[in-house]
């Protein structure tokens, strides 16, 4: 059997539910538990690896918000409710930073940038491709963690800009912004893991590759009743 746009078959495997719906929407009528029991037999199984998280450092002087997603409805249209967060990439000797914007609606991976250090521009500068490329109406909520980056005037001072209105994770609560930590985790598992990469540009081309050629448009996410970020923002 063979499932077609199974991102980097030799390594990144789905789990069992995943390769079900994946090879039902090839055509080929086989049981969920046939699968499972394959894949047990097979020595295949879905590859995870451990995030690593930043701790943010303390800056008196710039204000943390409360978390208005706790008390806000689940998006039901695009553009409603965004989420960010950073992440830290070995790359060589050397750790890289990825930034990253999500729509909690679709899970569509928005905008992203890697980059070498992590200041207020850098994650402004993601955001701001966010906002010209997709453009959304006031009133958006933007989640993110309390880091300084996001708490900083200058980013604050975008935000004000379109009229955003920011939520952060209470202290201590990194599931606040679960759908970010998910990505991550699915990235670093299906294309990071055991490879190597030596150059800054060479991971930029595979991040690229992973994001716009398969997370957004062919990977099939439990969450969207095993539809694409692409196919469900069409069917809704």
């Amino acid at each position: 059997m063979k499932v077609r746009r199974v991102y980097n078959a030799s390594k990144g495997r789905y789990g069992s539910p995943r390769v079900y719906q994946a090879l039902r929407r090839e055509g080929l009528a086989v049981g969920e538990n046939r699968v499972a029991r394959l894949m047990r037999e097979w020595g295949m199984k879905a590859r995870v690896t451990r995030v690593y998280r930043r701790l943010s450092k303390r800056r008196d002087d710039l204000k943390a918000l409360p978390n208005y997603r706790l008390e806000a409805q689940k998006p039901v249209a695009v553009n409603q409710q965004w989420s960010s967060d950073v992440t830290y990439i070995k790359l060589g000797k050397k750790y890289v930073f990825l930034a990253v914007g999500l729509d909690l609606f679709s899970r569509r991976i928005i905008s992203w940038r890697l980059g070498e250090s992590l200041s207020a521009d850098f994650a402004r500068a993601t955001l701001r491709e966010a906002f010209l490329s997709w453009q959304p109406a006031p009133d958006l909520l933007f989640h993110t963690d309390r880091g300084i980056e996001y708490r900083a005037h200058k980013t604050q001072a975008l935000l004000n800009h379109y009229r955003v209105r920011h939520s952060m994770n209470r202290p201590g609560q990194c599931t606040d912004n679960a759908e970010v930590e998910s990505f991550f985790k699915t990235l670093k598992g299906e294309l990071l893991h055991a490879t190597s990469f030596m150059t800054l540009r060479q991971l930029r081309k595979h991040i690229r590759d992973y994001i716009d050629g398969y997370y957004n448009s062919h990977r099939l996410h439990s969450g969207l009743g095993y539809r694409t970020p692409v196919e469900f923002e069409e069917v809704n």
